[in-house]
Parts: C-alpha cells; structure tokens; sequence
C-alpha cells in the first residue's frame, strides 16, 4: 500500500509540473481537481447526486448476486445443462453493455430500473462464470466421500460444493461490484436524465467546469477503490485458509 501510494503521488506531482509548465493547456492543475474534490464531499447537490448513483449500484448489484449466484449453481452442479446453455453464454457476455442502453431505454420509463437493468446484465457475468468454475474446481473426492456415506445431492452442495466455491464466488463479487459502478455512471452519461453522478458530470462540463467534472470523476473512482479494497479486505478474513495454503 505504501508503494502505491508513493507511486500515485509521484504520477500527481509530475502532472501538476507538466500542467504547471504549460505543455498542457486545456486541463485544470492536479491541487485545483483535487481541491474541488474535496470541496464535493461537503456539497449538498453532488451527495444527492452521489447517492442516486449509489442506490442504482446497490440495487443492481443486489440483484446481480440474487440471480448470478443461484443461475451458476444451478449450471456448475449440472454440466449437461451447463453445455448446452454455454454458446448463449459466451455469445452474451462479450456484447457491450453500453450498446444495450438505447434499447433498455425504449424498455424502462424509470431511471432507477434503466440503470438497475444495465448494472445486472453486465455485472452478472463475473458472478455467473465464477460460480460455476469454483463448482468445477470442487474435490471430486470430498463429494464421492460423502455420498459414501449417504448423503443427497443437496447436502453435498451445500456440505462441500458450495463451501468449497465460496472463494470463487467472492472474487466473482467483488469483480461485478466494480463493473456495477462503471455502468451506473455510464448509463447517467449516456441516457441522461435529472440526478446521478455521470448527469453530474455532463452539467459540470456544459458550464465549462471542467475542474470539477475531473473531480466527480476521481471521487467516483475512489469509491470503486475503497470498494475493492473493502471486499479484498472482507475476502481475506473469511477465507484466511485459502490465503494461508
């Protein structure tokens, strides 16, 4: 942590020199963003914008886990299905989810749902391909052991399967956490409408702002950092044995 905080504060310094030198004219320098930055934690108008946004990455990535994580189990434990389901899979997940928003516009009249709708499919892929891979990576030895001794297929699921997956399924999370963020934003910037951080940004740069545009997109970058930071932190102490091997 301390190398890399050295090494964005000497990325900083070198900007505001350059900037200060003038080879960049049309950007504001590094301790005006970052003033305004700080000046936005306390701003009225951009903590309701804020926290829109937030409720649409909460929402949609609520959901993400709701419907990723059962849909994965359900393929993992059955590989038949799991073949047969794949093509549609890998034909989904590369389209952009960026390209859907037009389309999900003509769908969903509220803002919430529009951005909820575009945080799920594109957050849920982590989540789904990660649960059905920790299922593969389960020791076929533990689960024959314990139908040995008579146990169903729903008890070594949840005895061994889903124990054994849970690492997979975490960092499946915390993967969709961050994809959620950057879609949240990207559909305000995108679809517009009255509040949320990318509106935000577009009014910021319409008055010419642009320090403070820079601004709200650096703080919208920090939460997805101390998000990642937060889940790193939790996985680690949950799953100390698997960092422990």
């Amino acid at each position: 942590m301390l190398r890399g905080a050295v090494g964005v504060a000497g990325l900083l310094v070198a900007a505001e020199l350059a900037l200060r030198a003038g080879h960049v004219t049309l950007l504001p320098l590094v301790s005006t963003v970052l003033l305004r930055a700080a000046e936005l934690t306390v701003d009225g108008e951009f903590l309701s914008a804020a926290a829109s946004t937030l409720a649409s990455w909460a929402a949609g990535l609520a959901l993400t886990v709701a419907v990723g994580i059962p849909i994965g189990l359900l393929l993992g434990a059955m590989p038949k299905v799991e073949a047969v389901v794949r093509p549609l899979i890998e034909f989904l997940r590369p389209i952009p989810s960026v390209a859907l928003i037009p389309l999900a516009i003509l769908v969903f009249t509220e803002q919430l749902h529009l951005r909820a709708a575009i945080v799920i499919y594109a957050a849920c892929w982590p989540v789904l391909i990660n649960t059905i891979y920790g299922l593969k990576d389960v020791d076929p030895v533990a689960k024959e052991t314990l139908r040995s001794f008579g146990f169903g297929p729903l008890a070594v699921l949840v005895r061994v399967s889903l124990p054994s997956a849970a690492p997979f399924i975490a960092t499946g999370i915390r993967l969709a956490a961050s994809v959620a963020i950057v879609l949240a934003v990207s559909v305000e910037l995108v679809a517009g409408g009255t509040d949320g951080v990318g509106v935000y940004i577009i009014k910021a740069g319409g008055g010419g702002r642009t320090d403070l545009m820079i601004a709200a997109t650096v703080l919208t970058g920090l939460f997805g950092l101390l998000v990642n930071v937060a889940f790193v932190a939790v996985e680690r102490k949950v799953f100390r044995w698997r960092h422990a091997r």
